[in-house]
């Protein structure tokens, strides 16, 4: 194999051409087109290997050329590295013996090539290597994910290297982009109990990881604007007015939970609560007044009167701006259903579910009234979050069940690019590996001949 250049002096960009000579066997008879593809799925590492080693090559002559022609008897060559220098790499080991240096001037030998191509001392995982083990671990364990690497590769990263780059892209890379500019009008939170454990392994039980969503407005998208481990929503707001427009935001969607409306809603916005939350927590609160299973079927008659609990997104989207009086005569009969069951509940009997249904009606007409102001749908339920949630929630519970905080934190950040944003998982690689200029191929041909 042999490196030339296509030009006799220095340039900024210089073309380098590889002669590559490949001697095939090829069967007389049986030879299949899967033959052929796993024959060159077999080879490409010692092909690759082949041609890395010329590019590292040319590369070191071309460094050492430089060094000596802008500092006359400054550098001398001081022989190679004592043992080749391992690289791992996404098509297998590579070894290769680097020319060292002396800087007369300093008084120290150094080795060119490690210092122009910025590799790091004693680190033999390169990190373009690592891409496909942690994007298997967003969605299996970390073991799995290395496991199934080198099943297809034929190797790949332990369990520790896979965590431990994990850990340190998400550290270093996994912060959330700036979200001021984003014209935010809707936020959506709810949250989810995980299992958490401390330094030694130490049970912590189960906390909270909450999430908030965000939709710049009707029809559009929900997409993730922060998540937190075992932090309280006092705290969630100011991390939120730290990093969006909140003073934007116009409705605020949750599932009733404590602590939400007092700390999320902010002067000007209004509460939308999840009308299947709303219909599934009812019988909860009438028990809690001591009401058996028997005794509520009154009241759960009269709730399932109300047709706002009857409504579907397909529903609704059938409902034109032009009927304006079917709109009318559905909030007419939400009230009046709403006011009956008020009526048939005794509050000084019923105290939670009559405190519970009042809150409950104020909180569902949010998206009526929008509609009869803007002639527009907001959704009328939190499935885009319980959506986000089912995406994950088998990683967070079911593989790897126990999880520090800070953890689950560094696996969010990355499945939020992995899962919820692709376009942003390859932007994410790039800044990561630093990646400022590649090498480009100009020309691919190639002749043979039957020997």
């Amino acid at each position: 194999m042999e490196a030339s250049t296509t030009t006799g002096r220095y340039s900024p960009v210089r073309e380098l051409e590889i002669n590559l000579v490949l001697n095939f066997r090829v069967p007389e008879d049986g030879l299949t087109v899967n033959g052929i593809l796993l024959g060159l799925e077999e080879q490409t590492p010692v092909i690759l290997n082949t041609l890395l080693a010329s590019i590292f090559k040319a590369l070191e002559q071309r460094v050492i050329h430089k060094l000596r022609s802008r500092h006359p008897g400054r550098y001398v060559l001081n022989g190679h590295q004592s043992t080749a220098r391992k690289l791992i790499t996404h098509f297998g080991v590579f070894r290769y013996r680097m020319v060292q240096m002396i800087d007369r001037q300093r008084e120290q030998t150094f080795i060119p090539l490690a210092k122009e191509l910025s590799l790091v001392a004693y680190r033999q995982y390169q990190a373009e290597a690592l891409e496909s083990g942690v994007g298997l671990a967003i969605h299996l364990s970390f073991a799995q994910a290395s496991s199934e690497v080198r099943r297809i590769r034929g190797q790949g990263p332990s369990k520790s290297t896979t965590y431990r780059w994990f850990r340190e892209i998400a550290h270093t890379q996994g912060r959330w982009p700036p979200m001021k500019d984003v014209p935010y009008r809707f936020l959506m939170v709810d949250g989810t109990k995980v299992h958490l454990q401390g330094p030694g392994a130490k049970d912590l039980g189960h906390k909270e990881m909450r999430w908030a969503l965000a939709s710049v407005g009707p029809g559009c998208s929900f997409k993730p604007v922060g998540f937190w481990v075992d932090t309280g929503w006092d705290r969630i707001r100011h991390d939120l007015e730290n990093r969006l427009n909140y003073g934007k935001l116009e409705v605020l969607f949750s599932d009733g939970g404590p602590g939400i409306e007092e700390n999320l809603l902010a002067e000007g916005m209004r509460l939308q609560r999840c009308l299947w939350h709303g219909k599934r927590d009812f019988p909860f609160l009438m028990y809690a007044d001591g009401l058996k299973k028997a005794e509520q079927q009154p009241f759960k008659s009269l709730f399932g009167q109300i047709p706002v609990f009857d409504l579907t997104k397909q529903r609704l989207e059938n409902i034109y701006p032009a009927e304006q009086e079917t709109i009318k005569q559905l909030v007419q009969q939400t009230k009046q259903g709403f006011e009956q069951l008020l009526e048939a509940l005794d509050p000084d009997k019923y105290p939670k579910a009559t405190t519970y249904l009042s809150n409950l009606y104020q909180h569902t007409m949010t998206f009526l009234d929008y509609w009869m102001q803007n002639k527009q749908w907001i959704p009328l339920n939190t499935n885009a979050i319980e959506s986000a949630f089912s995406r994950i929630t088998n990683r967070i519970k079911r593989i790897g069940r126990r999880w520090s905080d800070r953890g689950l934190l560094h696996w969010l950040m990355l499945a939020l690019r992995k899962v919820f944003k692709p376009e942003l998982w390859t932007q994410l690689w790039n800044q990561y590996l630093n990646i400022n200029r590649e090498m480009e191929l100009l020309v691919c041909k190639a002749k043979y001949a039957w020997i």
